[in-house]
């Protein structure tokens, strides 16, 4: 594999799903799916098998309809949960089994009630039994983010050990600060025997706000394989964002990190998942929001009319988007105004222009957003004083 290509391990369907209120049903999820593997997502967490007949239905039915992806199964470190997963699994050209356990010592004192040591077996178990039915295995370090580095390092060698090929280290409640993550990531790198041989992958949540942050953190680092889901759902607050780490990686070229994202794909992807999960992306969202490429400010409005990069990184047509939007609003000036009008058939001399804009301002001041609409009835305002020609 290219030393500096970043997987993308996609798991809107299994803990994007997770969200109340966003339950899929097998035909929903299948288009998902398909969608995913067109977009060049390298794996598809496709469900948690055992967890209910329904998601059985929905891996079995993905592991056949996915041509390119590796799809993968979510387990704990149960015998029942692995061979269940297996068998959901068994018509995927690529299957991986998933499988983990709690490793912090909140998990281990109060969700266990155990020991690092039973926990380390539990581990170790878990892996090579998985072992037995595919030769993909992830083990997840559930609460990675809060689990000394020190026990951390322990596990993740013996899972290795045990048959692992890609190890998980989830910020699980999305505490860590990108430092200390990405701190995390390199600790492993230079303290787990073997970890050159597996991938390290990153799963953040977002209750602080850092899931993107620190997951870009964990691949300066070294890790090779992002967690994430479309438009960042997820439990909670959410996860990675699918969308935000691999556009970063896009304007950064300086990493040398590459995804096989296709990333004109991204905005109808995001609209896709919207719609079929029903759940709303606020407006601000990046990359794929509604006022992502949007513009309201006179001042920036003027610059992106001269010269779109004044006040864009990134070049909407490179996530699917047709266009950067002018927004009219009682904050845009005159160029905005004069750009607006020219799309729908208005050439305005300065002094029309001039005019229409007090008759503009008018309009903008009772109202958020000025329409093509009120634009016309503009014109036909001024032009009985202006004698503007009316396209």
């Amino acid at each position: 594999m290219n030393a500096n290509k970043i997987q993308i391990f996609d798991t809107t369907l299994r803990d994007g799903e997770q969200v109340p209120g966003c339950k899929l049903d097998t035909k929903q999820k299948l288009i998902i799916a398909e969608r995913l593997d067109m977009l060049g997502v390298d794996i598809i967490e496709a469900g948690f098998p055992v967890s209910s007949p329904g998601d059985f239905t929905s891996v079995n039915e993905i592991s056949k309809l996915v041509k390119r992806a590796t799809v993968c199964g979510l387990t704990r470190a149960v015998e029942k949960d692995i061979k269940v997963a297996a068998e959901a699994l068994k018509y995927a050209k690529k299957p991986r089994i998933h499988t983990g356990i709690g490793t912090s010592a909140s998990h281990i004192k109060y969700k266990f009630k155990s020991t690092e040591e039973k926990v380390i077996e539990r581990a170790k178990n878990a892996v090579s039994y998985a072992k037995k039915f595919v030769e993909d295995v992830e083990f997840y370090a559930e609460d990675a983010g809060r689990t000394d580095n020190e026990f951390l390092a322990k596990i993740c060698e013996e899972a290795i050990k045990s048959g692992a090929t890609v190890l998980n280290i989830p910020d699980t409640t999305g505490y860590c600060l990108p430092e200390e993550y990405g701190a995390k990531i390199n600790y492993l790198k230079e303290n787990v025997k073997g970890i050159d041989d597996i991938i390290l992958s990153c799963h953040c949540h977002n209750d602080l706000g850092l899931a993107t942050a620190n997951s870009i953190a964990g691949a300066i680092n070294g890790a090779r394989q992002i967690e994430c889901t479309i438009n960042g759902i997820g439990e909670r607050a959410g996860n990675t964002a699918l969308e935000e780490v691999v556009m970063i990686l896009k304007q950064h070229p300086y990493l040398n990190l590459q995804t096989d994202i296709n990333t004109k794909l991204l905005y109808d992807t995001s609209l896709m998942v919207r719609e079929k999960m029903g759940m709303p992306v606020q407006p601000n969202k990046a990359i794929v929001g509604a006022n992502a490429f949007a513009h309201s400010s006179g001042i920036h409005q003027d610059g992106v009319i001269k010269n779109r990069e004044t006040y864009e990184i990134i070049n909407p047509i490179e996530v699917g988007v047709t266009e950067s939007a002018i927004v009219l609003t009682a904050r845009s000036g005159r160029a905005a105004l004069a750009y607006r009008a020219k799309k729908i058939g208005y050439e305005l001399t300065k002094i029309q222009l001039d005019k229409a804009y007090l008759t503009f301002l008018q309009f903008a001041d009772k109202q958020k957003e000025v329409i093509d609409e009120d634009i016309h009835l503009i014109m036909k305002k001024v032009s009985k004083i202006s004698k503007i020609a009316i396209a």
